[in-house]
């Protein structure tokens, strides 16, 4: 699993544009990142403040829709595009340079 985890990060961090890929667990604390431009000072910070916006923004959508379940957040910056995509256990972190910079 853990080889199968580790070639998913590199062909992502292979796409144009990506500059880091961060995995954490539920409570915000890194797993495994790809990050070869940041301290893991700012990579525990990117996890701790994007797991908590995963977390609130499940939170809303249950409170809109008590069977709806979020599947994926995107959002855009003027210097990042960060996508997140939440597990059942894990989430998914990845850091881009905006499209057209």
């Amino acid at each position: 699993m853990s080889g199968d985890l580790d070639e998913t990060i590199k062909k992502l961090y292979g796409h144009k544009g990506v500059k880091g890929i961060i995995i954490t667990n539920n409570q915000g604390i890194t797993v495994r990142s790809h990050f070869p431009d940041e301290s893991a000072e700012v990579i525990q910070n990117y996890a701790a403040q994007f797991t908590t916006l995963a977390s609130k923004a499940k939170e809303v959508i249950r409170g809109i829709d008590p069977t709806n379940q979020l599947t994926f957040i995107r959002v855009r910056s003027k210097k990042h595009e960060i996508m997140i995509a939440p597990g059942e256990d894990f989430i998914m972190i990845t850091i881009q340079q905006p499209q057209g910079k």
